[in-house]
């Protein structure tokens, strides 16, 4: 291929409207519908055909289109008002602004392999991506300094066709950067601004993109260039696109060339923040700058951890990438030699014994001083999932949190429910979003007005999944008829359940269909007819997830279920959004607790949609007992197959016994218990589950901490570092040394030591549990422990207790002992307890302790005393 340059020509925008440019660069039209309008206005069904992209569309507007818009009043003047909301939109003063004003000129770097932030921009696969989109978009909202980094995929993630045998096939159409809202980066002098990353062998050129995502910016990493060789053009090609060299390709220019794009923009950030394993190889790289510069490798480790932030979105182990220790040597053999580090020591950042394989989960976890999951279940299973790396550690204790996700609610809120919102919420509730008092006006909003809104948005959502069946028919070239009878599929008159997600098996989108004679009387009732509407992707690797797509449509096509349930194809933003607002209950079931959060959900409860789901990733936090419905129970399988069986009971049971019988109960011509039903959803689930509250928590509890951190940590003649290093590696070396036994348990009240003493006993523990003790009694405990060559003020001895339960003890408590005395080699310590009702079972533990741990384990090393 030759060499060529890239010129764009396009119309020249009439001044009156001349900063349409402006709107159209600004992902900030993805959640107006209002600057959207600015464009389909102007030639609806040009802003069709570019797929709602709207720096595509004034490339191909015609002049003559423009010109009637500059000259028509009552454009003119809608213009200006969206051009006055978005104005106020970038000059207000903000929540970040006014809570953390003496951070005001740090920045969030966050890391991602996928950005969701519109249809028309496709470099997103699933449920990671819109994520990551949202969380933008909040942290815009916000006017939290943020900037996002991620690659540029040339051909996205894949477009999905559904062929005549009811088999996936992906088809990677090419993308041109140049019609898209971003633009390239530039030198002063006018060139391309580059990075590059070493490679086997050869230097691998990136340019950069930059997409403002209201206040906010995305740089992306683009290396189909000239200057790289045809495959290495191929890094950024496909979204989780190749084989494993490919993805370690990919992986290093996200993390190592994302580093160093923000370098080359003059980019300092504050706070690190890893979402997902993808980009962990941005450590090594933070490593290497600061080893390169002199600093000592275990100190440098120590800074990069200090302002770095993990999160893991995978509850199942075969979901974190893993190299081969060959292929670690083969990438990185480079750094070995400028880091002056030994083979062992970069292996052991990542390594994962079990497998014997480099895992960029552990690497991120081990170079992260704060890690989270993303719901409150989803932190509990990564604490056991990641146990192994914290022996002796009680597994709640484990320094794994969580932050549960959310979803921009004005991305996926149709445009009517927000109109209605503003009638009935206030005309500032799009500003106080996570304010429970704002969402109980709910109830004031008339039931016969949110039911016909909810009916007019079902209709709207039919007409479109109709289309993409009749498309889908008119590319297989089906007969006419059969083009014909979709007009007749999917009444708005029937319940209409959504099923809409990533075909991974564990989601078991074939739960409903273990039982089809079942399914048919579902589905042909007389009195209660459903519907149900799937949609999703598999993986093209993952050929159990399209067999699940083939047997949805093989049942589709089969006579009881022709036109009442149906598979529509290439699920993406667009259809996202209309699925959400559109159908009557949003169906989820993943096989708990393999679900890390999910938020499609979310979007449909913020739509007036009910879940119906298991109890996993966010539903046991949203689930309150009167706002959706649940599938199945909590507990556990001794198979799939069993619990499978039983989730399938439970779903039709509850279909035909809870949800049906509410649904078609009219009263004064609607169904005022369902209506009911959506605002108690809309009241419970909508402050809550978004991602303004948490980007704030993200913010409060990782954000503002590494900040905070990274400031103490460099602030001028600081040696916080050094000498943080040195105690770690200090109370390493002697840590086994170290014992505690308790040496005596007693009450206060002498009558039962003596009761004790008269029955043969000692004063202690015997004592005790033989007597128990009466509420309001304190319970002393001694504890001797042997230190070595340790100080006690570098550790904590405590007292450590929780309620006794199956396998040990939970609900842990931590108190702190007082040193006593220095007797025989051995310090002894006395500690009180005054314990609620209950049965409770308490010992004695040593751990290190420092001023600038961020949480107990930040050193993962615990003495437990002696049987006692």
């Amino acid at each position: 291929m030759f060499a060529y340059r890239t010129v764009s020509v396009k119309p020249k925008l009439p001044a009156a409207i001349a900063r349409l440019q402006e709107l159209a660069n600004n992902f900030w039209y993805a959640w107006h519908k209002q600057g959207r309008q600015l464009f389909k206005r102007i030639n609806e069904e040009l802003w069709e055909e570019v797929g709602h992209n709207p720096v595509k569309f004034l490339l191909h507007v015609r002049e003559s289109d423009l010109q009637r818009a500059a000259e028509d009043e009552d454009y003119l003047r809608y213009y200006q008002q969206v051009l006055d909301d978005y104005d106020a939109y970038h000059n207000a003063r903000l929540w970040f602004d006014r809570k953390y004003p003496e951070y005001r000129g740090e920045v969030v770097a966050y890391f991602s392999a996928e950005f969701g932030l519109h249809e028309s921009h496709p470099i997103y696969s699933g449920g990671l991506g819109l994520l990551a989109g949202d969380h933008l978009k909040s942290a815009s909202d916000l006017g939290l300094p943020l900037v996002g980094v991620g690659l540029l995929y040339k051909h996205g993630y894949f477009n999905q066709i559904i062929n005549r045998e009811g088999r996936q096939e992906a088809s990677y159409p090419y993308h041109n950067f140049f019609e898209r809202p971003m633009q390239q980066m530039l030198t002063p002098e006018g060139k391309e601004a580059l990075v590059y990353v070493d490679l086997p062998g050869r230097r691998v050129f990136a340019r950069l993109w930059r997409c403002w995502v209201g206040r906010v910016s995305l740089l992306l990493l683009d290396c189909d260039i000239t200057l790289n060789s045809p495959e290495d053009r191929k890094i950024t090609a496909q979204l989780y696109g190749g084989d494993v060299e490919m993805r370690i390709c990919q992986e290093i220019m996200l993390g190592i060339g994302g580093v160093r794009a923000l370098r080359a923009l003059g980019i300092e950030p504050a706070a690190w923040h890893i979402n997902e394993g993808h980009a962990a190889f941005l450590t090594l790289e933070r490593l290497r700058e600061m080893v390169e510069a002199g600093m000592k490798l275990a100190e440098a480790k120590e800074l990069v951890r200090s302002n770095t932030l993990f999160t893991t979105h995978t509850p199942v182990p075969a979901g974190h990438d893993l190299f081969t220790a060959e292929l670690i040597d083969k990438y990185f053999y480079p750094f070995y030699e400028s880091m002056g580090i030994e083979r062992e020591d970069l292996l052991e950042l990542g390594w994962d014994e079990s497998r014997r394989m480099f895992n960029m989960t552990l690497l991120a976890m081990r170079m992260a001083t704060f890690c989270n999951g993303v719901s409150k279940l989803h932190g509990q299973v990564s604490r056991q999932m990641f146990s192994y790396l914290y022996p002796g550690i009680p597994v709640e204790e484990i320094p794994i949190g969580h932050i549960t996700n959310g979803i921009h609610t004005l991305t996926w809120l149709a445009q009517e429910l927000k109109d209605l919102y503003t009638i009935y919420l206030g005309e500032d509730w799009e500003n106080h979003i996570t304010d429970p008092g704002i969402w109980r006006n709910i109830e004031d909003i008339p039931d016969t007005l949110l039911w016909a809104v909810h009916q007019s948005l079902k209709e709207k959502m039919l007409h479109f999944a109709r289309n993409n069946i009749k498309q889908q028919r008119l590319r297989n070239q089906e007969a006419a008829q059969a083009v014909k009878e979709v007009e007749q599929y999917l009444r708005p008159d029937v319940f209409t359940v959504g099923f809409a997600r990533r075909f991974a098996t564990y989601k078991r989108a074939n739960l409903l269909f273990q039982d089809l004679e079942r399914l048919s009387r579902l589905v042909n009732h007389p009195q209660y007819p459903v519907q149900f509407i799937f949609a999703g992707k598999a993986h093209p690797a993952d050929v159990a997830g399209q067999e699940l797509i083939k047997l949805i449509y093989d049942v589709s096509r089969q006579e009881p279920f022709r036109g009442k349930i149906v598979l529509l194809e290439n699920y993406d933003m667009l259809m996202a959004r209309h699925l959400v607002q559109g159908v009557d209950v949003w169906l989820n079931t993943p096989r708990r607790p393999l679900e890390a959060s999910g938020t499609s959900g979310q979007k449909a409860a913020a739509n007036g949609v009910i879940n119906l789901s298991v109890l996993d990733g966010w539903w046991p936090e949203g689930y309150t007992g009167d706002n959706g419905f649940v599938v199945g129970e909590v507990k556990d399988y001794v198979s799939e197959e069993l619990q499978d069986r039983d989730d399938c009971f439970s779903l039709y049971a509850v279909l035909e016994e809870q949800i049906l019988p509410l649904y078609y109960y009219h009263d004064g011509g609607i169904p005022k218990k369902w209506v009911k039903l959506m605002k108690r959803s809309l009241i419970t689930i909508s402050p809550f589950f978004n991602t303004d509250r948490m980007v704030m928590e993200y913010t409060r509890n990782y954000y503002v901490p590494c900040m905070r951190r990274w400031q103490y940590f460099n602030s001028p003649g600081s040696r916080a570092v050094q000498e943080l290093c040195a105690y770690k590696e200090h109370i390493s070396r002697n840590w086994s040394q170290v014992q505690v036994k308790v040496e005596e348990v007693f009450v206060c009240q002498q009558e039962l030591i003596a009761e004790g003493e008269q029955q043969g006993y000692s004063p202690g523990e015997q004592c005790l549990v033989e007597r128990g003790m009466h509420l309001g009694e304190e319970l002393k405990i001694l504890a001797g422990v042997t230190l070595g060559n340790i100080l006690p003020e570098q550790v904590m001895v405590e007292i450590v207790y929780g309620l006794v339960a199956e396998g040990g003890l939970k609900e842990l408590q931590a108190v702190p002992m007082q040193q006593q005395e220095f007797r025989d080699g051995r310090y002894l310590y006395m500690g009180k307890l005054l314990l609620p009702q209950g049965t409770y079972g308490f010992t004695v533990r040593v751990r290190p302790h420092y001023k600038d741990f961020v949480h107990r384990f930040d050193l993962p090393l615990v003495v437990w005393s002696e049987r006692f």
